[in-house]
């Protein structure tokens, strides 16, 4: 969840108040290259399948500096004479082998954070190559993370280090060599954090030990499969853990850890308590937890949160929600699912992981306490749709493309207006058909079980045909108007005599044939108005009261809303 576009979430922030280590937050300067995350793929770079990483870093909390060695093995696509890796610049390096034999200098030159390797001999299509790069530096700081990425280093209350990366906007090349894309993701990923004595560092995947060094430093070892590029984390500080085991319905065990700053310990437990139903939530909605073989892991950080693979980051300060829950654990978790497990190959598809990132939250609303909570919260996800821009473009575009709306991505809708459209399609289709097409876009395949699948990469086209090949009809009008264009459908409604008439306003006048249900009197009867062709009748007697779409199953063009939006606009100005 990358916050910065999230205009209802930005008024939510922690009660936290770390305090803020020397550096300068935006410094070191990054390059536009660095800066950007996703779009087009050099075509030289699309020649690399990334296999396997393994990153030994050590982090200097006194320095500010980080300093590292990274193995990479790729597969050539096709013929290589070249290797193009993403590094910001500012983490310069000073040796690289390739399969075990050194570089000369000037074999390898890093000009705008993309790091150009010359081979010393040319790699065939199939063929394997490994390089083993040594760089280090001093990190790019984040100014206000989660809204933009880097490192933030803090203090804890007592003065001990608070560290935390985020990389989601700016991409994985911010502190480790990688191809800074999203489907740039490696098979498995080991990673060997270093840190002073008395810190420690949970991150992604499994422990596979921590090794004590002989003056007192610990380096903490972890393996992670299928890692999401900028869900990869550092998170270092004097944690102290929480744990247990979930029985799944699915038969296998999961382990559960939350790390917790000291002093926390009330609040920690009350947050843990949350871990388990919510798993039972998600698995019995969506299907199995997708890590389950590694772990469910939070960590506490000193920024609001981000869906981190199996060590999602939590600084919502632990409050409390009429809703019953924390919405920032569970939008985070959400993302297992619907990011790491179902990852979007192209930004322009980040509605799948957002759109019902953020829907999971109402659901889980219903899931405790029934339609009225579920109401409640789609309502207040409601007035944040802005309708700038269509949530899907159909081309390739970077992180920056899609959530900055003065970029002309749609920002905040593929949250809250992709919630609502997910909202609008389950009434439509009925809950057996939209959870099945989750099921599918999720996994891959219908009937999901521990060992039978993997993370997966999903886009907008595959989502529509899913949908089609489920309910076997042709949904494609629904995904034109919804998807495709920025303008909600309005309807337009009208009386004679005895005759309502409803009628579907759409950009460019596109078909729409939506059912829309309308209630007669407030006791009365629902009647549905099936409106094929876009349009229907229904009799109703003269002056008799109606309600339109009485339970507000549609997405679509609501006067009074936008006429608040523009109130607020003018307070701001």
């Amino acid at each position: 969840m990358h916050l910065r576009s999230f205009a209802a979430l930005a008024l939510l922030t922690t009660s936290l108040t770390p305090q803020l280590a020397a550096a300068e937050k935006g410094k070191p300067e990054v390059t536009a290259l660095t800066q950007r995350s996703g779009g087009p793929v050099d075509p030289e770079q699309a020649k690399l399948q990334l296999d396997t990483v393994d990153l030994a870093i050590e982090v200097f909390p006194d320095k500010e500096t980080i300093a590292g060695t990274a193995t990479l093995a790729f597969t050539a696509k096709a013929p290589l004479i070249r290797l193009l890796i993403d590094l910001d610049r500012n983490l310069p390096v000073s040796a690289i082998e390739i399969d075990g034999t050194p570089l000369k200098p000037g074999a390898w030159t890093n000009p705008e954070g993309r790091l150009f390797v010359t081979l010393p001999a040319p790699i065939p299509a199939g063929g394997k190559v490994t390089a083993k790069l040594t760089y280090g530096g001093t990190p790019h700081v984040a100014i206000r993370a989660p809204w933009d990425d880097g490192i933030v280093w803090a203090k804890t209350k007592d003065g001990q280090p608070w560290i935390a990366t985020t990389s989601e906007g700016s991409g994985c090349d911010l502190f480790w060599p990688c191809l800074d894309m999203p489907s740039g993701e490696p098979e498995r990923m080991d990673l060997h954090i270093t840190v002073p004595k008395g810190l420690k560092a949970p991150s992604n995947g499994v422990l596979k030990g921590v090794d004590t060094l002989p003056d007192g430093r610990t380096t903490w070892n972890w393996s992670a499969k299928h890692p999401n590029t900028y869900a990869i984390a550092l998170n270092i500080a004097p944690y102290e853990l929480i744990e247990g085991d979930y029985k799944s319905r699915f038969g296998n065990t999961i382990r559960m850890q939350y790390w917790y700053l000291p002093g926390e310990e009330a609040q920690a437990k009350g947050l843990f308590a949350e871990f388990a139903p919510t798993l039972d939530f998600f698995e019995t909605l969506i299907g199995p937890y997708p890590f389950g073989d590694e772990k469910m892991g939070v960590v506490e950080t000193p920024h609001l949160g981000m869906e981190h693979q199996t060590i999602n980051a939590y600084g919502n300060g632990y409050k409390k929600a009429a809703e019953g829950f924390d919405w920032l654990f569970q939008h985070e978790f959400s993302h297992e699912w619907f990011g790491n497990q179902l990852t979007a190959g192209n930004w322009d598809d980040y509605w799948l992981h957002e759109g019902y990132g953020a829907y999971m939250q109402p659901l889980y609303g219903l899931w405790r306490e029934g339609q009225a909570r579920y109401a409640a919260m789609m309502a207040a996800q409601r007035t944040g749709i802005r309708n700038k821009a269509p949530i899907v473009s159909g081309q390739i575009r970077t992180e920056e493309q899609v959530y900055d709306e003065d970029k002309g991505g749609p920002g905040g809708d593929i949250y809250n207006k992709g919630a609502w459209m997910l909202h609008t399609l389950r009434d439509l289709i009925g809950d057996k058909a939209f959870f099945e097409v989750t099921t599918r876009a999720v996994y891959g395949r219908p009937d999901p079980r521990p060992g039978n699948f993997k993370p997966r990469f999903g886009s907008t086209a595959e989502y529509r045909r899913i949908v089609n090949e489920v309910t076997g009809k042709d949904y494609g009008w629904f995904f034109d108007v919804y998807l495709s264009e920025a303008a909600l459908p309005d309807l337009v409604e009208s009386r004679s005599g005895d005759a309502l008439t409803l009628a579907w306003k759409t950009p460019g006048d596109r078909p729409f044939p939506m059912p829309v249900e309308v209630q007669i009197g407030l006791d009365g009867p629902v009647k549905v108005v099936p409106m094929t062709g876009g349009s229907g009748t229904l009799a109703v007697p003269a002056g008799e009261h109606i309600i339109i779409d009485p339970a507000a199953k549609i997405l679509r063009r609501s006067l009074a809303i936008e006429a608040v939006q523009a109130q607020r606009q003018a307070e701001a100005q």
